[in-house]
């Protein structure tokens, strides 16, 4: 009777634990399809915030890719330029530009904070738009005297033939002196061409000085209609006197590396009354407009002069 007992308990018991684990398959089951409606049907705070975000990066994503695109030309300019420069001066290949390389030496855990990263390219971005603004208050003055037929015309030639924007050097501004290594003033525009290479005037003028300093080397001055001077520097060569008459596109001297000078290049510089003008300002009626863009791009990033 008692062994009888047992086994019905026993009975029980498992019945019971059946009832329990079916409960709580139910339980679970529902909770599954609970959360999977609420997931269909409501969104969470950080799952709409998730979504603003994917639709800015693909309204962005464009954008940058465009961005990205623009900075690989760029650099692939600054390659051509820097072989050039070195085939030329230590006749071999520049070093390839692998930052990653370059950087190898530091601790795989090191890196540099994004907010770092943001200050850097909000301050760049400010230059660059401080230097847009400059160029279209350029522009503005330069076509306003083109629809003026009352007031000159300003040299907008360019001093050579055939030259493309990686020979573009260094414009005015506080630029990195070859040979002291600090930062000075330049006065004008490099072009980075072999020796040898016709010079051109670009106007027409009267030759105001023909002559040879310490500093710049063999050197033209033509001084044109309206207050405008241009200066030709580091020549090899001069073909004009003073207070010859030379015409628009006239051959002057050709390229040389005559004064203090880091490599054969022309220094190039355009003054109006004592003020000292951005010679690349003058040259977009000289070349189609991508290779323009591309010159001025050059002359505003290349830190280090040649003169």
């Amino acid at each position: 009777m008692a062994e009888t007992d047992m086994k019905g308990g026993r009975r029980s018991s498992g019945g019971r634990a059946i009832y329990v684990l079916g409960y709580l398959l139910i339980t679970l089951l529902a909770a599954v399809v609970v959360y999977v409606l609420f997931s269909l049907f409501f969104r969470t705070d950080t799952e709409r915030m998730l979504r603003r975000e994917i639709r800015m990066y693909e309204r962005i994503y464009p954008e940058l890719a465009e961005r990205a695109e623009m900075t690989r030309d760029a650099v692939a300019a600054l390659q051509h330029k820097d072989n050039e420069i070195y085939e030329r001066i230590f006749h071999t290949d520049a070093p390839g530009i692998d930052p990653m390389g370059r950087l190898s030496f530091l601790h795989a855990g090191d890196t540099i904070p994004d907010s770092m990263l943001n200050d850097y390219a909000a301050r760049k971005a400010d230059s660059l738009l401080l230097t847009a603004a400059g160029v279209d208050a350029v522009f503005r003055e330069i076509f306003a005297a083109l629809a003026d037929s009352s007031l000159t015309r300003p040299p907008m030639l360019l001093p050579l033939e055939n030259v493309s924007y990686p020979q573009t050097g260094a414009s005015i501004g506080s630029r990195l002196d070859p040979f002291y290594k600090a930062y000075v003033w330049h006065e004008g525009l490099d072009f980075i061409v072999d020796r040898g290479t016709p010079v051109y005037a670009t106007a027409a003028g009267v030759v105001s000085s023909s002559g040879s300093s310490k500093k710049s080397g063999s050197t033209v001055e033509i001084t044109h209609e309206g207050g405008y001077v241009s200066v030709y520097a580091h020549l090899e060569s001069r073909s004009v006197r003073r207070g010859q008459r030379v015409e628009a596109g006239q051959q002057i001297g050709t390229v040389g590396m005559s004064g203090r000078s880091f490599a054969p290049h022309l220094h190039y510089e355009l003054h109006l009354n004592g003020r000292t003008l951005d010679p690349v300002n003058y040259f977009f009626g000289s070349v189609t407009p991508a290779e323009y863009a591309n010159m001025l791009y050059m002359s505003v990033n290349t830190e280090q002069s040649m003169d």
